[in-house]
């Protein structure tokens, strides 16, 4: 059973018009899905992550509903089914 990586709408162009990425190919982590995900939509992975492969610090990465920032980071584990959604950071004042 896929990964399903759910992007924010700001991606989808990068993304071909799709609003959910599906990862068929065995993952443990949530840094191999998105370097997965960097092979067939590179627009997607360039906007998530910087050059130094550390996540955008206006993206927020969750597994089902946890963010990975409170969990193990991009060494998060996933299972087959998971669900990873992307999403931008809102601020403001």
């Amino acid at each position: 059973m896929p990964v399903a990586v759910v992007l924010p709408r700001a991606l989808y162009p990068y993304s071909r018009g799709s609003s959910t990425l599906h990862v068929d190919e065995p993952c443990a982590s949530v840094a191999e899905a998105l370097s997965l995900v960097g092979r067939r939509w590179p627009g997607v992975l360039d906007r998530v992550m910087t050059e130094q492969g550390a996540v955008r610090e206006h993206v927020n990465v969750f597994v089902g509903e946890e963010s990975i920032r409170f969990a193990r980071g991009l060494a998060t584990p996933i299972r087959d089914g998971d669900t990873i959604m992307l999403v931008a950071a809102v601020s403001g004042g």
